[in-house]
């Protein structure tokens, strides 16, 4: 029988995936969309960028807790923020977006992925 292995649930346990072989950074673009939250905040950024107030508002949650999903968003490169002082925006990054893109579209193409040899 395998062991069980107790995994913290903080979104800083586990290393960022940008420079990675594509299978783990798509791993981890796909565990930060995994949570209905953090999809939520990506759809309001989707109309443009918001203060982490402004996120956090449709939430029943503390500022930290928001702030613990836009840290795993963050990491992923879904979510870019800027800070002017006091205040922080955040704004949609679409290029892990359009790396999920391009793999799904390997499994929705109706042409054969396999080549056939001339001849």
């Amino acid at each position: 029988m395998a062991a069980i292995v107790d995994r913290p649930h903080l979104p800083d346990a586990r290393p960022s995936r940008r420079g990675g072989p594509p299978e783990e950074r798509l791993d981890g673009i796909f565990g930060a969309l995994s949570d209905r939250t953090r999809r939520a905040m990506l759809a309001r950024l989707r109309e443009g960028p918001a203060t982490v107030s402004e996120l956090a508002a449709p939430f029943a949650m503390s500022l930290p807790a928001v702030s613990r999903h836009l840290k795993v968003l963050e990491r992923e490169r879904l979510v870019v923020r800027d800070v002017e002082g006091r205040v922080h925006r955040c704004s949609l990054g679409t290029a892990p977006l359009r790396e999920v893109e391009r793999w799904l579209e390997r499994y929705c193409s109706r042409e054969p992925q396999a080549q056939r040899p001339p001849g």
